[in-house]
């Protein structure tokens, strides 16, 4: 609700501060009293520019700031968090103006019109000019009609549905608009792979062939080189082998004439045994070094193609034989791309056509709550002194070829198990969040005028009874908390006005409602009655705004019934109309 509203050097007005209460809250005067200023001023902080005289003449700036306690509306909590601003039960709209320049704040923290018009929209409508009024505005009557209905379950099992079809879309997009990518990126790694499977490389090959071709490159030398060691130690007649046995019998021989002898003789004994094992092992190796060209030709080529798999493929072998892994791991996911943009089509199929089953369904059930909505706003404008005005909800479809909907199943059922009958449909129909329909009022405000969209076929008078028809109808689905009615008596009287006074105070139950009238049948509902007045301080007109008692409401009801000579008969006609 909007709890207080406080205006300073705007237009007429120097200061003022209304404390508005919950219910019906009514605000009379004479005409060009300054109520449309008090309108202009709320307005500002509704998010609509400013005028550029607005600011009262003299003063450097203008102030207004609307109080909103918001502790129950759940939509004002969830924006205040998503656009960054402090969270708190009541809600602080202000608008600071200057000669040329406007400022707003949301919660004391500067913020741009647009965020603040996204904040009220959900909290405030404004009847009687076409800014601010969400009946008016086609994308807030599907809701509407959501509202009213029972069929939640249903709604909420669509949005699964297409939050589901929306995600495999979104990845069915990705693959096609990447398949000729991966075609290509399949096809290098086929090359790729092939390459390295035509080598076909072991793991350490290359350490293992260079060490063999360094023996085969040097056969002769190491053949000529282990012959001369050979004899030097053991073949010759000179050889070190048999001058070491020499030497050690030598020492033994010594030895028994000297035991010291012993352990000299034992030592040259173990090197003999040393000379006699290398010399053998040398004779081993010469004998068994080979002389073979080819092998040594087939090493050469087979490191030539190790080197330059190691220079494609990351410098080394062991690089290569991770990327011969890695890329047989992509190879498999690249290949399977249009299996898997088959799997993600029979999915879509599938999606598709539940929610096809789900939007037809709530559709049906829509136009059900349409057409109750229908009757009992048309009941209502005839209450309201608009007998022959005409009300029409129109629920359609927007054919699209890519669309997500299919066409309505003629054997299907809907909630309540009627059958569903739609009109011929082809083709396929775009997808929204809610379903498959858009919705739009259609009104006929007088006797032969067509049905036109509601936003462009009535009066000021008459779109605020409208307005208060179509509120009365939908109250139970709550919606925006606090409506402003201005001027909503244009242009009726007697029996009429009781029923739209009626109307209000039903309004009021459930939200607080903000009327200016001249109508003494709607001022006597009032919960709180609010008088405006223009005076003259110090030689400046200025406006005032004034909470009435229960004498000063008899004194201007009375005023509205009988002019300015307040007779005692209009005294009790008000009292009357008070207590009634």
């Amino acid at each position: 609700m909007l709890k207080s509203l406080y205006i300073r050097d705007y237009a007429l007005i120097e200061e003022l501060e209304v404390n508005f209460s919950r219910g019906l809250n009514i605000i009379t005067g004479e005409t060009g009293a300054g109520k449309s200023i008090l309108i202009g001023g709320l307005k500002l902080i509704l998010g609509e520019r400013a005028q550029t005289d607005a600011l009262r003449r003299g003063a450097r700036k203008a102030v207004v700031e609307g109080v909103f306690d918001v502790n129950d509306v759940a939509a004002v909590r969830d924006i205040l968090v998503e656009e960054g601003f402090d969270l708190s039960d009541e809600l602080i709209l202000r608008r600071e103006l200057r000669e040329n320049k406007s400022r707003a704040f949301i919660n004391d923290s500067p913020a741009s019109l647009a965020q603040m018009r996204r904040l009220t929209d959900e909290i405030l409508d404004l009847h009687g000019q076409h800014e601010h009024q969400s009946l008016l505005k086609e994308a807030r009557h599907l809701p509407m009609i959501d509202a009213m209905g029972d069929y939640d379950d249903l709604l909420r099992d669509y949005g699964v549905v297409f939050a589901t079809l929306g995600g495999l879309q979104n990845e069915w997009d990705d693959l096609k608009s990447r398949e000729g990518e991966l075609k290509e990126r399949r096809e290098l790694l086929s090359f790729q792979i092939g390459e390295i499977e035509g080598v076909n490389p072991l793991p350490d090959e290359q350490r293992t062939l260079e060490a063999e071709r360094q023996i085969l490159e040097n056969a002769e030398h190491l053949f000529s080189a282990t012959r001369e060691v050979y004899e030097n130690l053991y073949g010759s007649d000179n050889s070190a082998l048999g001058a070491v046995v020499k030497a050690r019998n030598e020492l033994r021989d010594l030895a028994r004439i000297d035991p010291s002898f012993e352990e000299p003789a034992s030592e040259i004994e173990s090197a003999r045994i040393s000379i006699d094992e290398v010399s053998k092992s040398i004779d081993e190796y010469s004998r068994g070094i080979e002389f073979n060209p080819e092998r040594l030709e087939s090493i050469r080529e087979r490191l030539g193609d190790l080197d330059r798999l190691c220079r494609r493929y990351g410098g080394s072998l062991e690089s290569v034989l991770d990327y011969w892994q890695k890329s047989g791991e992509e190879f498999t996911l690249v290949s399977s791309f249009e299996g898997q943009i088959k799997r993600i089509e029979e999915s879509i199929h599938a999606e598709r056509k539940r929610l096809t089953g789900l939007a037809w369904r709530i559709s049906e059930e829509r136009k059900l709550v349409a057409g109750e909505i229908e009757i009992l706003v048309a009941e209502h404008l005839t209450e309201l002194g608009m007998p022959d005005a005409r009300f029409e909800i129109r629920i359609s479809q927007i054919q699209d070829e890519e669309g997500w909907i299919g066409v309505p199943d003629p054997e299907g059922v809907s909630a309540n198990n009627e059958k569903v009958v739609n009109e011929v449909h082809s083709n396929r129909y775009r997808a929204r969040t809610s379903g498959v329909d858009q919705v739009a009022f259609y009104l006929s405000a007088n006797r032969g005028e067509d049905l036109r969209p509601l936003s462009r076929v009535a009066s000021g008078g008459e779109i605020s009874r409208i307005m208060l028809a179509l509120k009365s109808v939908l109250a139970r689905s709550g919606g925006v908390p606090v409506l402003v009615f201005d001027e909503i008596d244009a242009g009726i009287s007697g029996s009429i006005a009781f029923k739209v006074s009626e109307s209000l105070q039903r309004l009021a139950v459930d939200h607080q409602l903000i009327v200016i009238t001249h109508l003494p049948q709607v001022a006597a509902r009032a919960y709180s009655h609010f008088r405006v007045v223009k005076q003259e301080i110090n030689s400046r007109v200025t406006m005032a705004i004034s909470l009435l008692d229960e004498d000063e409401r008899q004194i201007e009801i009375a005023t509205l019934l009988s002019g300015e000579t307040v007779t005692d008969a209009a005294l009790k006609s008000a009292r009357e109309l008070i207590q009634a």
